[in-house]
């Protein structure tokens, strides 16, 4: 997030894209309804799905699967052709905006309305001025920007619309990704990417190489060659240019598109090692597994969301045989032939500070007493609150022409219907936590698709009868939910369902760029099962 969780009731507006807020981060979606019910702020969501946000929203735009691009550019058009964009801010804060303007000037409310399936092309114009006349406005978006093809480009179309409209650089105003768990920021900060190292800088860099080779000292010279994403490496096991596996903390098996080919590369990988708390599906296929800690179990820091630096203690003692995750990973290094000396996680922290400028002032001491979000350059400065005040990173904030793409795989007569995949309130990710939760196992036990009712009485569907959905890639049985919630058109799996998993019928299509699968569209057939 460039903004904090804290700014919530600073905000006059909101524009939440692609997050079903209240379910997937249900203490930040509480926090936006209070502000909307409770002091009359301003809503616009803009979901395929009639999500509970929708409910409270001045302006609904329920559009098509993958046309997050096309809704912005149309958002982005209303407010130059109105002149309701803050031209001061622009002119002097950014760069790119007449390149910006001339491809937004076609998006007008009928073209973009036709593209993602809105009836009304006037509740475009009405949401752009909300938004234009709202200040400070903030942006939240999820998985349901990023999780296509053009993932990096609903990003920047993002930042777009919030440079266009002023909201960058202020207090509640700001682009805020709701990240997917709780430590991905820190992650992401640590350098688990495949083409960085820890504070996003560029392993392609000599100084960055020669900076990291000095403080680890390794054996061998550090590659200067991005290495491979998950789906990348999965690729390569069944091409057999990858032999080995380590994976921590992680499920493929589940989280992953296209199943059977994720199967397909572990079965033929020489060596699997996974290193978890539980003995998850992707578990089934390693050689070793490695008993991970969990996080009351654990001492160390994660990074959440709004860029918080977080100190954790142990509550509880490991269970079995379980260790550290630091100490297992110290360990294996060290009979490779390494030296790694670290004695608790805190040393790790240490060293994370050398090598990490936005780290560098944050320390343990400071931790148990502030709030401190980074960058925090050294141990005078307070963390930052809020990122680009007055100038962004970068000098001029970089205003980006992109048209809209379709997604990857379109309907057709033979899968006449959109698919997309999610999470829901009572379970988490892979399942791996949650269903082993009596209470919540009890409360949700079983996969569904949720249908539109226009869709359910053209198949012939019933609320709870069996239904197959099959893509090009595979098919599952499930119960339909009959609802309201879903575009026409368009069926929504959770993914939480190893017994019904989503990701055997999703494609995997990769952003060009960042090699993010396209989780949330490709094409399906729904067929009633006859018992």
């Amino acid at each position: 997030m460039t903004n904090s969780i804290r700014e919530i009731p600073v905000s006059e507006a909101f524009l939440i894209i692609g997050s079903n807020t209240t379910e997937n981060h249900p203490v930040i979606g509480s926090m936006i309804k209070k502000e909307v019910i409770t002091r009359g702020k301003k809503l616009v969501v803009i979901d395929p799905r009639r999500i509970e946000m929708a409910k409270y929203a001045d302006v609904f735009l329920q559009i098509k699967p993958g046309t997050n691009i096309a809704i912005l550019n149309g958002l982005a058009h209303v407010a130059i052709k109105e002149n309701l964009y803050a031209g001061d801010y622009v002119a002097s804060r950014c760069e790119g905006f007449d390149e910006f303007k001339k491809v937004v000037e076609k998006y007008t409310p009928e073209f973009v309305a036709d593209i993602c399936g809105i009836d009304d092309p006037s509740l475009i114009v009405k949401a752009a001025r909300i938004l234009a006349g709202a200040k400070p406005m903030a942006l939240y978006y999820c998985m349901g920007v990023t999780q296509f093809k053009s993932g990096v480009n609903g990003v920047k179309s993002c930042a777009n619309l919030q440079m266009l409209l002023g909201n960058i650089g202020v207090a509640g105003g700001g682009v805020n990704p709701l990240r997917g768990q709780n430590n991905v920021q820190g992650a992401c900060d640590m350098g688990a990417l495949n083409a960085v190292y820890p504070a996003y800088q560029p392993v392609g860099n000599e100084e960055m190489r020669d900076k990291f080779k000095a403080a680890w000292k390794p054996a061998f010279d550090l590659s200067m060659k991005p290495g491979l994403t998950i789906v990348e490496s999965l690729n390569g096991a069944i091409a057999g240019d990858v032999k080995a596996l380590y994976v921590f903390g992680e499920n493929p098996v589940m989280s992953d598109p296209n199943q059977h080919h994720v199967i397909e590369a572990l079965e033929k990988l020489d060596f699997v090692v996974v290193q978890d708390i539980v003995m998850s599906e992707t578990a089934q296929y390693a050689d070793v597994v490695l008993p991970g800690a969990a996080f009351l179990e654990k001492e160390g820091t994660v990074s959440n969301t709004e860029r918080r630096v977080q100190l954790m203690h142990r509550v509880v003692d490991f269970p079995g045989e379980a260790k550290d995750d630091w100490w297992i990973i110290t360990q294996i290094a060290n009979r490779m032939g390494a030296s790694w000396e670290y004695t608790c996680a805190k040393d790790i922290f240490e060293e994370v500070r050398t090598v990490t400028p936005s780290y560098a002032g944050i320390t343990y001491d400071r931790l148990e007493k502030e709030l401190i979000q980074w960058p925090c350059p050294n141990e005078q400065h307070p963390g930052t609150q809020f990122l680009h005040k007055d100038k962004f990173s970068r000098g001029l904030g970089l205003m980006t022409a992109i048209e809209y793409t379709p997604p990857a795989e379109e309907v057709d007569p033979e899968y006449p219907v959109i698919l997309t995949t999610g999470r829901i309130l009572e379970h988490f990710h892979t399942g791996t936590m949650s269903r082993n939760s009596r209470v919540l196992h009890e409360t949700v036990s079983e996969g569904f698709v949720e249908l539109n009712q226009n869709d359910a009485s053209n198949y012939n569907v019933e609320d709870g009868d069996l239904v197959a959905v099959s893509t090009r890639r595979g098919s599952v049985r499930l119960k339909a939910k009959v609802t309201a919630r879903p575009k026409p058109n368009v069926a929504f799996i959770p993914f939480h369902f190893v017994e019904a998993a989503a990701n055997k019928l999703t494609i995997d299509a990769l952003d060009p760029t960042c090699k993010i699968p396209e989780f949330k569209v490709c094409a399906c057939k729904i067929e009633k099962v006859h018992m």
